[in-house]
């Protein structure tokens, strides 16, 4: 299993240059990839911008949207956006596209929340169309350089019977939320089985998100970051917040939970934005890193 990392986009106070940062040590620390959340009512940074700025600083690391709100964006241009950034970064770019579940993120970009499902499906055929290079409907012109690799790997979030038909049509693989690792193997299985149902072929990537921070001094700021980015569930924000991991054992214990419940890469995500998040990470996983 590989282990990418967060870059620290959703949480509070975050200074520009600590994301450029961030990214250099992560490549050089030895992660797989660089992932972002998607939010917009929420002051965080834009996944794509903030994925391409961390391309410009690095050579090898993975781009990931972990994942992106996709229906909550004009199609066009964000299959533009995305193609535009996959070529700068010389072909790194994996998307996990996924509709989401609020309402005023919808709201903030003028789309429609109830159809958002079936906005999705036909905004998937077109992305490819774009990234391949060919016109869309109203430009006698491609709107966009075409990709590196003729497309951009997709995975697919949501629940595993709705997300293994669209991965299956577009040749992609499935993103698991902030899920436990008891309850992500169970998707992964459930995804798996509907994946095949659909005709999709091979084994098709999964990935899988966990919190964590590092150092008994940062746990408060930890506690306080996700209780705020979680406060619209509830009673849940506290479940969610006391549950990520935050010591040496627990982080290793993690990781290998979600190894053994069949996930390919898990992104460890960030609740502090400070750059030794990155080393103690480091530090704590050792050779799991370079497996």
């Amino acid at each position: 299993m590989r282990i990418g990392i967060g870059l620290p986009t959703t949480t509070l106070d975050v200074n520009g240059r600590l994301i450029l940062d961030w990214a250099r040590r992560a490549e050089a620390r030895g992660f797989s990839s660089l992932a972002t959340i998607d939010r917009i009512a929420y002051p965080g940074y834009d996944s794509i911008v903030a994925l391409t700025g961390a391309a410009a600083v690095t050579e090898r690391i993975g781009l990931l949207t972990n994942l992106l709100l996709a229906p909550a964006y004009n199609p066009v241009l964000l299959a533009k956006q995305t193609a535009s950034a996959d070529q700068l970064s010389g072909g790194r770019f994996t998307l996990a596209l996924g509709v989401g579940g609020r309402p005023d993120d919808y709201a903030l970009t003028g789309h429609s929340f109830e159809d958002r499902g079936k906005r999705f499906d036909a905004d998937l055929a077109l992305y490819q169309r774009v990234w391949a290079g060919e016109p869309v409907e109203g430009s006698p012109f491609p709107v966009a350089p075409p990709t590196v690799r003729g497309t951009i790997p997709l995975l697919i979030g949501g629940q595993p019977e709705l997300a293994a038909p669209r991965a299956a049509r577009v040749g992609g693989g499935y993103s698991i939320g902030g899920a436990p690792p008891e309850q992500a193997a169970d998707a992964v299985g459930a995804f798996l089985r509907a994946y095949g149902q659909a005709g999709g072929e091979g084994h098709p990537p999964v990935v899988a998100l966990g919190y964590y921070s590092a150092g008994d001094e940062h746990e408060a700021e930890s506690l306080h970051n996700l209780r705020t980015y979680y406060g619209f569930v509830g009673e849940w924000a506290d479940a969610i917040a006391t549950g990520a991991a935050r010591t040496p054992d627990e982080i290793r214990a993690r990781v290998a939970a979600f190894e053994a419940a069949g996930v390919d890469e898990l992104i460890l995500d960030p609740t502090v934005a400070d750059l030794d998040q990155v080393d103690r990470l480091a530090d704590v996983l050792g050779d799991a890193l370079t497996r």
